[in-house]
């Protein structure tokens, strides 16, 4: 099958930012929330995967086998059709082309950033009612709590930075599935660079609106806790919020910038 060239791909996205901002905001909500159970689902699974892996084959084995897994939250996204945060960063390109008002775009963030949250806690709520944690001897609830104690814990600059590398690898993967025109090239699309992103330990908003509260979820089992040895004082909405501020802003520069209106200034910009 064809794919798309690189000046094709910015042209292509630039019609898909568009038509996302025209999307009713019931549609658009509903879709976002889609979107949030999504990354959601790839966040469990990765969880569920490594839980007991790295003692077996060492760090950077365990985590290139989460990202792996991980990556079929944004196949279901992009395949499915869900509408995610950090992807529709790109809209960007359609805001520099002048055929996307900054209006439309700023709705559109707005609308499906608080759908993704939605979404995300949806999930939490179902797979914590589960009882799924007591996977493995509560080995499933320990790699989750230490998950999100790590993440509530980070540094405002070193999430940052860690949301700008994670949203340049998310928004690529966004733009190579666009330049595919079978199925199978953009599940490929998908998994290489997330596998990337997971991998390095890179900081995605959306998959932290998982993480963390199903961390926040499980410390209210005192079991788990005392099998833990962790500290959690950080772990609560305080945290979390702490956590999501700077790994947003720095998911929207590396999607905004590193590839939206670079890729717009080099393809778009005479048009």
């Amino acid at each position: 099958m064809g794919s798309k060239s690189p000046a094709e791909i910015a042209e292509a996205i630039c019609g898909i930012g568009r038509k996302k901002t025209q999307l009713p905001v019931c549609t658009m909500f509903i879709l976002a929330i889609l979107a949030g159970v999504y990354i959601g689902f790839g966040a469990q699974l990765a969880t569920t995967a490594t839980q007991d892996l790295a003692p077996k084959v060492g760090v950077g084995f365990s985590n290139l086998v989460g990202g792996a897994v991980f990556s079929v939250g944004l196949m279901l996204v992009v395949i499915g059709g869900a509408e995610l945060f950090t992807g529709n960063n790109l809209i960007m390109l359609s805001c520099c082309s002048r055929r996307v008002a900054p209006k439309g775009l700023v709705k559109n963030w707005v609308v499906v950033y608080l759908g993704n949250f939605v979404g995300s806690i949806l999930l939490v709520s179902i797979v914590f009612g589960g009882g799924l944690y007591a996977m493995g001897g509560g080995a499933l609830g320990i790699k989750a709590l230490a998950i999100a104690n790590s993440k509530v814990n980070l540094p405002f600059m070193q999430a940052l930075c860690r949301g700008i590398a994670c949203n340049w690898l998310v928004c690529l993967s966004v733009w190579l599935a666009t330049s595919s025109e079978d199925t199978t090239g953009k599940i490929l699309s998908c998994l290489f660079p997330i596998m990337a992103f997971v991998a390095s330990g890179f900081e995605h908003s959306i998959a932290n609106m998982y993480f963390i509260p199903m961390g926040i979820f499980l410390k209210g089992i005192p079991s788990l806790i005392v099998q833990s040895g962790l500290d959690l004082t950080n772990l609560n909405w305080s945290g979390f919020l702490r956590n999501l501020l700077p790994v947003t802003i720095g998911n929207m520069i590396g999607g905004t910038f590193f590839v939206a209106t670079l890729y717009w200034y080099v393809y778009l910009r005479s048009s």
